[in-house]
């Protein structure tokens, strides 16, 4: 076991502190990386703050990780120390089910091991990337091209691959009109990669407030859901609309901007159930689904489609001291887009 530095919520809705847990042993699989930087995903507060439900304390969050390799087992073939890599929100999963079988691990019928606030097939609870190192088997380790700086790559392990699954999924490109709604953390990634794959896009937020930044990062348009005429002008418009928004939504109402047999796919996790009449599905055999992060293949696949494309997150360095503000901050819609912590402060 070695002692690492991390941040951790000591309990529910507490602020997070400096502290130090147990990395497990390099086994004869695993990898021992150096965490150089660490994204701030709101998930992360909807965990330590039990908005989803009952977790684990302390709880080091953190799953959008980036750093070096550091030590390998003997067994490791892909990696080598001195690697870049990357860690995203799984450590594990069962490995034998059909969906793990076919590289799609975040959906393991048996249950994906999260990168924290989860219990891995060792009995212990698992400890985010807010911290000096991370051990992780060699198989839920993903590199990161040379094209890509650590520090704008690390969101992209939770808000790069959320965003281009579902645009990859429904097949986003040319000839396909796009709406992101939310111009947040996820959003601001979801519309970069949606305009490198050559779709036509659009933001829905609630405000025009970041409209210049909207089109700086490569919208086409920019509508406000606060203004009813949005919907009055966009009825009918979009082949495929991806919701990133953390809260409820008024999903008849974006429904009914799809074209038929389009798609309304739902990436934010709202805390509460959100009401729906059928009927807004049912005419235009419209679809409305849901999309959870992307397997190892997948993720490695955006990673080097943004390296290609020169994509990554618009972010602020903070310390970790700064750690309790920033979410905060997040809660406020006050980053634009995603908060990195430098783990060097640690």
């Amino acid at each position: 076991m070695t002692t690492v530095a991390a941040y951790a919520a000591p309990a529910a809705k507490a602020p997070l502190e400096r502290t130090t847990i147990e990395r497990r042993a390099v086994g004869e699989y695993d990898v021992l990386i150096d965490i150089k930087f660490a994204g701030v995903c709101h998930s992360d507060i909807h965990q330590a703050r039990e908005g989803w439900g009952e977790a684990i304390f302390p709880m080091v969050p953190g799953h959008e990780i980036a750093g070096v390799v550091a030590e390998v087992g003997p067994g490791v073939t892909r990696f080598q120390v001195g690697d870049r890599v990357g860690v995203g929100c799984m450590v594990d999963s069962c490995r034998e089910c059909e969906n793990c079988l076919r590289g799609e691990e975040q959906y393991c019928l048996n249950g994906m091991v999260g990168t924290y606030n989860a219990v891995g097939k060792d009995g212990e609870p698992t400890y985010g990337g807010y911290s000096e190192k991370i051990v992780v088997d060699e198989n839920y380790v993903i590199r990161i091209p040379d094209g890509l700086s650590l520090d704008i790559a690390a969101p992209l392990l939770c808000a790069g691959i959320t965003t281009y699954s579902p645009l990859s999924h429904w097949n986003a490109g040319p000839g396909k009109k796009v709406a992101i709604v939310g111009l947040g953390g996820l959003g601001h990634m979801a519309v970069k990669i949606a305009h490198a794959m050559g779709a036509e896009v659009t933001v829905l937020s609630q405000s025009l407030r970041k409209k210049d930044d909207g089109l700086k990062l490569g919208a086409d348009h920019y509508y406000a859901t606060s203004d009813p005429k949005t919907f009055e002008e966009l009825a009918g418009t979009f082949d495929l609309i991806v919701s990133t928004v953390s809260a409820p939504m008024d999903f008849g109402a974006l429904l009914s901007l799809l074209k038929v047999d389009g798609a309304l796919v739902n990436v934010g996790a709202p805390e509460e159930p959100v009401a729906l009449n059928l009927f807004s599905v049912i005419g235009g055999r419209k679809s409305l689904a849901g999309s959870m992060i992307g397997g190892i293949r997948e993720t490695q696949e955006m990673l080097d489609f943004c390296a290609e494309h020169g994509i990554g997150a618009e972010i602020e360095l903070i310390s970790a001291a700064e750690v309790n503000e920033a979410y905060e901050r997040v809660l406020a819609s006050d980053v634009r887009y995603r908060f990195v912590i430098d783990t060097a402060t640690i």
